[in-house]
């Protein structure tokens, strides 16, 4: 019987020994493949090599060549970085003049790039739970001039303005409802906002007095009118200024106030765009009164504002900064 069974007992001694070696192959090509950390770009080949999936390979390239651009920027003097920012403005105004047939659409889509703005916003606070750096003092001037603007425009006028105007206080509202009554209000940091807002409102209101517009409608309608275009002009200046105390801004943050900035830009080019048209309305509207001036004034205000928190925005963006630093005098 001893004899017999020998071969049994050699066959499932093979049996396990084949078993122990292929538990070991494939243990030590789970661990080849974990330690490479991109199993999917990297494939075996029968005689011991690895090939590199193309992908891989232009996704390193496409890295190598944005590296090397911004180490090109940030070794640019601030002249030629200032040389730079102003050709990129000059390149987009005259893109939206070869682009767009009806300027009046500029006004549009400045509501609409604002609108987005307070999205990117709020998708930050749900996501982070987070809102330091953001100015609650500005959110609420914002939240003013909108409500006026939306009575106004549905007392005067009611479009797609009406309704991007809408939407954009409605998602105001709960920004400011967020920071004041939910657990957001632990992470605000109130010791940085410490602009009044009756010092922005106060002065505004003065304004309106004195200039509004001269059409029929009722003089509280134009006053209204007028302080909404005139707050709006400044309402960001709790959040320039809280930016500058800081010194550094956040990702989220810095992208919606760089949305201000484009909306006013687009705001702008409308008039600006007017003049190589040709048309004579802006001339027309200069010499007819006090209002149409200072609704100029108003844009051009807002847009030097913004104009410099914007300018370092674009130098980081391009540097590859996850941050915006700005120096003591932004503002």
């Amino acid at each position: 019987r001893t004899a017999a069974s020998a071969p049994r007992r050699l066959e499932r001694s093979t049996r396990a020994h084949r078993r122990t070696r292929a538990r070991s192959l494939v243990g030590s090509s789970s661990a080849s493949v974990a330690s490479s950390g991109r199993a999917s770009s990297r494939l075996p080949e029968s005689g011991g090599r690895v090939i590199v999936t193309m992908g891989s390979f232009e996704e390193a390239s496409r890295r190598a060549r944005l590296n090397k651009a911004q180490q090109w920027i940030k070794k640019r003097s601030q002249h030629e970085k200032t040389a730079m920012v102003v050709g990129l403005c000059v390149f987009v105004l005259l893109t939206l003049k070869l682009v767009i047939e009806d300027h009046d659409s500029l006004f549009l889509m400045a509501e609409a790039v604002h609108f987005l703005g307070i999205g990117v916003l709020g998708y930050k606070l749900v996501l982070t739970k987070n809102c330091s750096g953001l100015s609650l003092r500005s959110q609420d001037l914002t939240a003013i001039f909108l409500g006026i603007r939306l009575y106004c425009s549905a007392m005067m006028e009611g479009d797609w303005h009406t309704l991007l105007d809408a939407l954009t206080l409605a998602a105001t509202l709960w920004i400011c409802y967020a920071m004041r009554f939910t657990e957001l209000k632990h992470s605000y940091t109130k010791g940085l906002d410490t602009l009044p807002v009756s010092w922005v409102l106060g002065p505004c209101a003065v304004a309106a007095l004195i200039a509004h517009p001269t059409t029929t409608h009722m003089f509280v309608n134009r006053f209204l009118w007028a302080t909404c275009v005139y707050v709006e002009a400044v309402s960001v200046l709790p959040q320039l200024r809280m930016m500058q105390r800081a010194k550094v801004v956040e990702r989220f943050t810095a992208n919606y106030v760089f949305a201000l900035g484009v909306a006013r830009f687009l705001s702008c080019a409308h008039w600006v765009l007017q003049m190589f048209d040709g048309q004579s309305y802006l001339a027309t509207a200069i010499g007819s009164g006090l209002w149409p001036v200072m609704v100029l004034l108003s844009e051009v205000v807002q847009t030097f504002i913004l104009a410099d928190f914007c300018y370092y925005y674009v130098l980081s963006t391009a540097e590859g900064g996850s941050v915006v630093r700005l120096p003591a005098d932004v503002v």
